[in-house]
C-alpha cells in the first residue's frame, strides 16, 4: 500500500530521524535514495498512548491527604483511595469554571454543611487559597463530634489557617453574609434545608449534591396520579428514578424564581455511585414575568404527579 502511494500519488517520500533525513523520489522510471541533515530534532518517542492525567489537586507534599489515608509519606494514592481521589479532582474540576467566571473576591466566605471527614472541604480550600490564592474563610459545619475534632486537627497539621471545623446541624448555622454554601450528598430533605438556608443567606453560589430522595416519593405513591407515564411508575426503580428527577427539576425551578441561574450535571460518573447529580445555582436576577411562569410549572407538575408539596416550597413559602 505504501510503496502504491509513492509509486502513483505523492512520487516522493521523506524519512525523519535524529541522525537524518531519507529522502526517497521517483524520476522518470527510476527511483533515488538520498541522505541529508536532520530537517529538525524530536525528543525520544512515547512508548504508551496513556499520558499523565493533569490533576487539580496534586499529591506531593500534601500533608492533608496523607493525614485523611488517601496518600502515603510519598504523595502516592492507595489503591483503595483511587475513587475518592479521582472524586475530589473532579470536584474541583467541576467548581474551577463557575468560581473563576466571578469577579475577583466575590467568593470569600463558604460554609460545608455536613462535611463529614472533610475530603472535599479540604481539597477545595486547597485549590482556592494555594491554588487561585483568594483568601478564603471556609466552615465545615458536621454534627458529629469526633470527626470535628478529627478535621480541625488535620487543617492544624497542614497550616490551613482559613479553614476551620464546627459541631452543628444545618437549620442552626448562620449563613449571613455566607458567599458559598455547599451540601453534598445531604440526605432527602436535608438537602432542601441547605438550598433554603443558602437562599435565605443570598449566597453567590449553591452547590448540592442530592441523596435519598424520599419525600416525593412518599407524595407521588400516595397521590397515585393518572397520567401518561404509568406505564413507567407501576415499577419500583423506575417511580424511585422518577421521584429523583421530579425532586430535582423543583428544586432548580424554585432556585431559579429566586434568582438563580441553575444547572443541573453529573457530579462523577455513575461507575462509582448511582447518587451522581450535582444542582449548582449562581445568583443573578429573575423578572417578575419569569417568576410568574415558574409558578405555573411548579403547579403543573406537582398536579401531573399527585404532589401535594415539596419541602422547599414548604421551606421558602413560594406557593403562598
Amino acid at each position: 500500500m505504501l510503496a502504491g502511494l509513492v509509486k502513483d500519488d505523492f512520487k516522493a517520500s521523506t524519512l525523519f530521524s535524529n541522525e537524518g533525513d531519507l529522502v526517497l523520489q521517483l524520476r522518470g522510471q527510476s527511483w533515488s535514495l538520498k541522505q541529508v541533515p536532520a530537517s529538525t530534532t524530536h525528543s525520544a518517542s512515547e512508548l504508551t498512548h496513556d499520558q499523565p492525567k493533569q490533576r487539580k489537586i496534586s499529591t506531593p507534599g500534601k500533608q492533608y491527604l496523607t493525614d485523611l489515608k488517601l496518600t502515603d509519606s510519598e504523595g502516592n494514592v492507595f489503591k483503595n483511595a483511587q475513587d475518592k481521589y479521582k472524586q475530589i479532582n473532579q470536584y474541583i474540576e467541576i467548581l474551577h469554571p463557575m468560581i473563576s467566571t466571578l469577579p475577583a473576591g466575590t467568593i470569600r466566605r463558604i460554609a460545608d454543611m455536613g462535611s463529614g471527614k472533610g475530603y472535599l472541604t479540604f481539597a477545595l480550600y486547597d485549590y482556592l487559597s494555594n491554588t487561585l490564592n483568594q483568601e478564603v474563610q471556609v466552615t465545615g459545619v458536621e454534627f458529629r463530634e469526633d470527626l470535628v475534632a478529627l478535621c480541625n486537627q488535620i487543617s492544624k497539621n497542614a497550616g490551613f489557617f482559613g479553614l476551620s471545623f464546627v459541631q452543628g446541624s444545618i437549620e442552626g448555622y448562620d449563613t449571613a453574609s455566607l458567599d458559598m454554601l455547599i451540601a453534598l450528598h445531604a440526605c432527602d430533605t436535608a438537602t432542601d434545608d441547605a438550598i433554603y438556608k443558602g437562599i435565605e443567606g443570598g449566597a453567590t453560589l449553591i452547590v448540592t449534591a442530592p441523596c435519598c430522595h424520599k419525600q416525593i416519593r412518599r407524595e407521588m405513591t400516595q397521590g397515585k396520579a393518572s397520567n401518561e407515564l404509568n406505564f413507567l411508575t407501576q415499577y419500583g426503580i423506575f417511580l424511585e428514578r422518577q421521584a429523583e428527577m421530579v425532586t430535582d427539576g423543583l428544586r432548580a425551578l424554585i432556585m431559579e424564581y429566586y434568582g438563580y441561574q441553575t444547572k443541573i450535571m453529573q457530579f462523577i460518573s455513575d461507575v462509582h455511585t448511582p447518587k451522581n447529580i450535582l444542582i449548582v445555582g449562581i445568583k443573578k436576577s429573575v423578572t417578575e414575568a419569569r417568576k410568574a411562569a415558574i409558578l405555573k410549572e411548579i403547579q403543573a407538575t406537582k398536579a401531573f404527579f399527585g404532589i401535594s408539596y415539596h419541602h422547599l416550597e414548604k421551606l421558602t413559602g413560594i406557593m403562598d
